[in-house]
């Protein structure tokens, strides 16, 4: 199904252009206009769709049905929560700031706060389309995993004690009202559909610009950089790769949206799977903006932690799955 969209840019480039198929600009272009008509077609579908299942969802209601579960169970639903709901950064450190203060514990809420940008049904449908189910699934594993282990390791240092002391003392002096599950509201078909349009039309505003220069710079690479460049010089999985990869990361913000169209270009000019991960992950989770934003709810100490905890969660991610994945994918 998903080759017409291939069908589509071989048509105008060379159909209606009447490029040459060999050229890296008519490559470039077919890259461009595959992947940009593929990922606008998914999202507008699959995020509808999404959006359906989601509309009832009550974040008081997820937020006091949190606080009363065990913590295993907590890292992972608070994971779970960050995947299904469209927080980048900006949006999450409110809710971050709301979890604290209904006193839920802050490895369940850090579990929340890590997954948040890196898993949504943006990314899902994009890793999907481009990368397919195996790596979707691996990229959402891993992301769940890296959630859940930051989570449960900021519990055992008492990550709460660093804090700013405004969220602090919200944390320590928590009402049990906080916690009361509050009125639930079901929603009629006709709203669930005008809920679901409404979310459909504003994601797609948000990131139609990050689609185009994600897209865009996947393209120059695949058409541009010579093939093999980055399997003869990258794609040997040498250890200090992933690190470099991962620091390389850090100044390049973007979300998830624009990443993913670079990270199927270089995987396909041959870097290792492994690493291309971990480059993405630094990129929409440990980047500078993230932490600029987190410092107005974190004291330093506790900003180093999460930075340093984050780069070598990726790193050693990106070294397991480089010496995995081609056992794993061989025949993808």
């Amino acid at each position: 199904m998903l080759e017409i969209f291939a069908y589509i840019a071989t048509l105008f480039t060379e159909g209606v252009l009447g490029l040459d198929q060999d050229k890296n600009l008519t490559q470039t272009l077919h890259f461009f206009i595959e992947s940009t008509t593929k990922i606008f077609a998914l999202l507008i579908v699959l995020i509808y769709v999404i959006a359906l299942g989601r509309a009832s969802l009550n974040v008081e209601r997820v937020r006091a049905f949190l606080a009363g579960k065990n913590r295993l169970l907590g890292y992972f639903l608070g994971s779970t929560f960050g995947a299904v709901t469209p927080f980048c950064s900006c949006s999450s450190v409110p809710v971050f700031i709301g979890f604290t203060s209904a006193r839920i514990p802050i490895g369940i809420t850090m579990a929340f706060l890590i997954t948040s940008p890196m898993i949504n049904e943006v990314a899902v449908v994009l890793l999907w389309g481009l990368l397919g189910w195996e790596l979707t699934l691996l990229y959402v594993v891993v992301g769940f995993a890296v959630g859940m282990l930051g989570g449960a390791f900021l519990d055992a240092i008492r990550a709460e004690r660093y804090l700013q002391p405004f969220l602090a003392k919200a944390y320590e002096q928590g009402s049990s009202s906080a916690l009361a599950e509050p009125e639930y509201k079901r929603l009629s078909l006709s709203e669930r559909h005008e809920f679901a349009k409404g979310e459909t039309k504003e994601i797609f505003r948000r990131v139609w610009k990050w689609v185009f220069i994600g897209v865009g710079l996947g393209a120059l690479l695949y058409g541009y950089v010579p093939d093999g460049w980055f399997e003869k010089n990258l794609g040997d999985g040498a250890w200090w790769q992933v690190p470099v990869a991962v620091l390389v990361g850090i100044p390049l913000y973007t979300n998830i949206t624009g990443v993913v169209p670079v990270m199927e270009s270089l995987i396909l000019q041959g870097l290792p799977i492994g690493t291309t991960l971990a480059f993405c992950m630094s990129t929409v989770a440990a980047s500078f903006p993230e932490f600029v934003l987190l410092k107005q709810v974190m004291q330093w100490r506790l900003l180093v932690i999460v930075f340093l905890m984050l780069l070598l969660a990726f790193t050693v991610a990106g070294w397991i799955l480089n010496l995995v994945g081609p056992l794993l994918f061989a025949g993808v």
